[in-house]
């Protein structure tokens, strides 16, 4: 931004009303001289000091000052191209505070310009968050009543018609305990996701007499991981403490926090894992209130500013914010054509947390969020029994009558799972946790509300799913090998009853999820946990012991062929197998005989289903895209103008180890030599010691150049972390001298 422009910014409110912003911006987004933008945007009448709420999407932030009496070509469609500045004149014109996000949306603004009335009181919703809107909300409660008391129906007279079939137990009464189990789970999600719009008092802490630490538990994870994690921290207002725990016992961390203005802890032995790193923090730590990270979450600015407001209620121990990944192309993000990939955690982070708050039952994660700390001491500080130290610490903190909050707004990006090992590493570790705590707990979990306790049964009954979706994998090819008859009821009164039960359900969890639980990539991952899941459940069933906290693997995991579990081969051979079974006995050709052919028929159905969803998941683990990462730190797809040996370029990619450069002549160096790369970043130019990788002459005549930056450059490559994590894709070249001589 130029000076002339934050002039204007900073001075507007001793201008005329608002006059000067509205021009600043116009001459800021069109990249006009003053002059011109005063002849764009000619008043017809003063603008009012307030404009009143937000206008619906930043395509209408014109049509709002028009409406006030401004004229303005191409205003309009401007604002698209720039909603960091947007969102800066906006903060004038509205009062809004909150940063752009990935859509560029304040308060009230929804997805793809749509009006977005809600309850929430917070800042901009960011980074894709569904409509959910009065009409919507009502139709989603009453298609969720309807999917229950059809789905009660059906039970009634699946048990009262006598369709369990006793000859044929060993099929027939699975196949009805896994639909009692839908029908549970359908329950408790609608419970939890009735209200995830609930009214909470928000505001923006520009200053607060907490005393503030970010906790940054570390392990084994690489410098480019912890690099921007900690950088970030730092920056972060109000004033605070930035804390990196090291468990590792690296001198390079060491060096590194003291070098980005962090402090360092480490403790002499790693016991009870992340919590122990904790607990020994807190021990040490002056702070009220703390912040924890782990290595891999990069706060964005405003993490503490819009967080630290609720703990002016001082029930409030923890306060909670979502879960998201920078590194799209991991192994749980899926395409499916919208603006933002989906990624398989979006329900649980963006809707299920979320509608916990109806309950006080949001519980902490483990990071992303920040935690009292006289809280956490009076109940003994982080719970150490289990590997979900986040969610036991948190039951504890609500059975001594502790409140939490979600805060529904992305302020923190982190890095997901690369491949298959790390995604079933991690799941099984949650998997476990879950059974740790409710093994130590007990199901009834005295001492909770009503309300907690579905919220807590409906996450920790969530785990016994793959019990469910391993009985519809296996079910189909019983009937068909052995011609077992599950259901004692005609097929044409038994079929359209299921199937619209059925369907009812899945419409049901689609709406409830807000547009987060697409069926297709949903159901193939509920496939590819079956081989982390399944076993960390037998836990409960197991005499105690201690589970290990195996830490997932971040950074550079180097490309791996993922193994596929015997038991996705296995299910998948037998549901082909079935496949082909039923042909042949169709063809007379072995010596099963179908009493009822539509039960037959219809399990050979749902084994060709089940087949298809198994082939989906064995190709994702075996899907090249998806074999671990060789690189060091993630490469951002962002374009800057920048030199190389004081050549024109501009970077195709950027990662803290370097850069792919398209110069526009010949940088004059080979490889393996030093070069001086400079990135004009939006606030300032970085000059980065670099070593040549590769070069090569294109067909355009323009010359592409790898580099790897230079060790020792922590605080230049902390800028350009800080431009990178704050912009992501989104980042586009500063204007040069030239583009702002007329100002």
């Amino acid at each position: 931004m130029s000076a002339p422009l934050q002039h204007l910014l900073n001075a507007a409110p001793d201008l005329p009303p608002l006059r000067d912003e509205a021009l600043a911006l116009a001459h800021q987004l069109l990249q006009l001289p003053l002059g011109a933008a005063l002849d764009a945007a000619v008043p017809q009448q003063p603008l009012p000091r307030q404009l009143g709420q937000p206008p619906a999407s930043l395509t209408s932030v014109f049509r709002s000052l028009q409406a006030a009496g401004w004229q303005g070509a191409g205003l309009q469609a401007s604002v698209r191209e720039s909603p960091d500045v947007t969102a800066a004149v906006l903060s004038r014109l509205y009062g809004w505070s909150g940063e752009a996000n990935g859509y560029g949306l304040p308060p009230g603004m929804g997805r793809n310009g749509a009006s977005e009335p809600t309850a929430w009181d917070g800042p901009g919703r960011s980074v894709g968050r569904p409509d959910s809107g009065p009409g919507r909300l009502a139709f989603t409660r009453c298609f969720a009543v309807v999917a229950i008391l059809l789905t009660a129906g059906y039970l009634t007279w699946r048990l009262a018609a006598g369709t369990v079939n006793p000859d044929f137990w060993w099929v027939s009464v699975p196949l009805i305990v896994a639909e009692i189990h839908n029908a549970a789970g359908l329950i408790l999600f609608t419970t939890q996701l009735w209200d995830t719009d609930l009214r909470l008092p928000w505001r923006r802490v520009q200053a607060t007499s907490y005393r503030v630490a970010v906790l940054i538990p570390t392990y084994n994870e690489p410098e480019e991981v912890l690099l921007p994690t900690v950088a970030a921290a730092v920056r972060l207002s109000p004033p605070h403490d930035t804390w990196v725990l090291d468990d590792g016992r690296r001198p390079w961390v060491r060096e590194l926090a003291t070098e980005l203005g962090a402090r360092y802890l480490a403790r002499p032995d790693n016991r009870h894992a992340k919590a122990g790193n904790l607990n020994y923090a807190l021990e040490r730590v002056e702070a009220d209130i703390v912040a924890v990270l782990d290595a891999d979450q990069v706060p964005m600015p405003d993490f503490l500013a819009h967080t630290l407001c609720y703990f002016d209620d001082p029930r409030v121990a923890v306060v909670q914010t979502p879960q998201f990944y920078y590194n799209q192309n991991s192994f749980e993000h899926a395409s499916l054509g919208g603006e933002e990939p989906w990624y398989e955690e979006a329900v649980f982070y963006r809707v299920i947390e979320a509608g916990k708050n109806r309950y006080n039952a949001a519980f902490w994660c483990g990071t992303n969020a920040l935690v009292r700390v006289a809280a956490l001491r009076s109940v003994g500080g982080v719970a150490t029994e289990t590997v979900a130290e986040d969610m036991h610490t948190t039951l504890r903190l609500h059975r001594q009558g502790w409140r939490t909050v979600y805060h529904n707004e992305v302020l923190v990006r982190g890095l997901a799972p690369s491949d298959a090992v790390e995604y079933w590493k991690q799941r099984q570790r949650w998997a476990q946790g879950a059974m740790q705590v409710l093994k130590i707990e007990g199901p009834l979990l005295r001492g909770l509300s009503f309300g907690q306790r579905l919220s807590y049964w409906a996450t920790l009954f969530a785990w016994f799913d793959s019990w469910r979706t391993l009985t519809y994998m296996l079910l189909p090819p019983v009937v068909v090998f052995s011609g077992a008859v599950p259901i004692a009821a005609p097929g044409y009164v038994y079929g359209p009853l299921f199937l619209t039960t059925l369907l009812a359900q899945f419409a049901s969890l689609r709406l409830l999820a807000r547009g987060y639980y697409p069926p297709l990539p949903s159901l193939v991952f509920e496939a590819l946990r079956l081989p982390a899941v399944l076993p960390a459940t037998l836990l409960l069933v197991m005499p105690r012991r201690e589970v290990p906290f195996r830490v997932t693997a971040k950074g550079a995991t180097g490309r791996r062929r993922p193994p596929v579990p015997p038991l996705l081969w296995s299910l998948f051979a037998l549901s082909v197998g079935a496949l082909a079974w039923f042909g042949a006995t169709l063809a007379g050709l072995t010596p099963t005989v179908y009493r009822q052919i539509g039960a037959a028929a219809g399990a050979a159905f749902f084994a060709a289903a089940n087949a298809g969803l198994l082939g989906a998941a064995i190709a994702r683990v075996l899907d090249k895209r998806f074999w671990g990462e060789r690189r060091r730190g993630f490469r951002f797809p962002v374009s800057l103008e920048g030199t190389v040996e004081d050549v024109p370029c501009r970077t195709g990619d950027v990662s803290l180890s370097g850069a792919l450069l398209v110069a526009e002549g010949d940088p004059m160096a080979g490889v393996g030599d030093e070069v001086r790369v400079v990135l004009r970043l939006p606030e300032r130019d970085v000059a980065l010691r670099s070593v040549v990788r590769g070069v090569e002459r294109r067909a355009d005549g323009t010359w592409q150049v790898r580099v790897e930056f230079v060790p020792g450059q922590r605080p230049l490559l902390a800028e350009l972390a800080l431009a990178l994590w704050a912009h992501g894709q989104r980042l586009s070249p500063r204007p040069s001298p030239a583009a702002t001589a007329g100002v």
